[in-house]
């Protein structure tokens, strides 16, 4: 039944995009994370990509989480010759987390995960009326 197969869609969105809130909460808690002493880098941004996938059982695609990598972007250096991490002319390599994207990410993400659980409460009541009319 096609109803059964937007809930199985929507069920692949909202596990996908739990994944990609997790990932950006993890981001935001470690957006000052630096390196422990001189040399080390810091905490570096992960980032995570959706493909799709057949779902041989129910013949549709689905949404999954590909992979959760990290982003290769430089860190920002900020100066601070009291920190313990700080090379030697007093500069400190700080993690390439931007709080703001990461706010609009989550944002994003939690939108996407109501639309999709939206659609899974929308489906189950027209499943739910559908067999009380079969039952009348």
């Amino acid at each position: 039944m096609d109803l059964y197969k937007a809930m199985a869609a929507s069920s692949a969105g909202m596990k996908a995009q739990g994944t990609r809130i997790k990932v950006v909460a993890e981001n935001i808690a470690n957006a000052n994370t630096t390196a422990e002493t001189p040399g080390d880098l810091p905490y570096r941004r992960k980032v995570v990509t959706f493909q799709n996938e057949m779902d041989r059982q129910l013949g549709m695609d689905t949404v999954k989480v590909k992979k959760i990598d990290v982003d290769k972007s430089d860190f920002e250096r900020r100066y601070d010759p009291t920190h313990p991490s700080a090379d030697a002319d007093g500069y400190v390599l700080m993690p390439n987390v931007n709080t703001l994207v990461e706010s609009m990410d989550m944002r994003e993400a939690q939108r996407s995960y109501e639309a999709n659980l939206t659609v899974v409460e929308s489906t189950r009541t027209m499943l739910s009326r559908t067999i009380e009319i079969l039952r009348a």
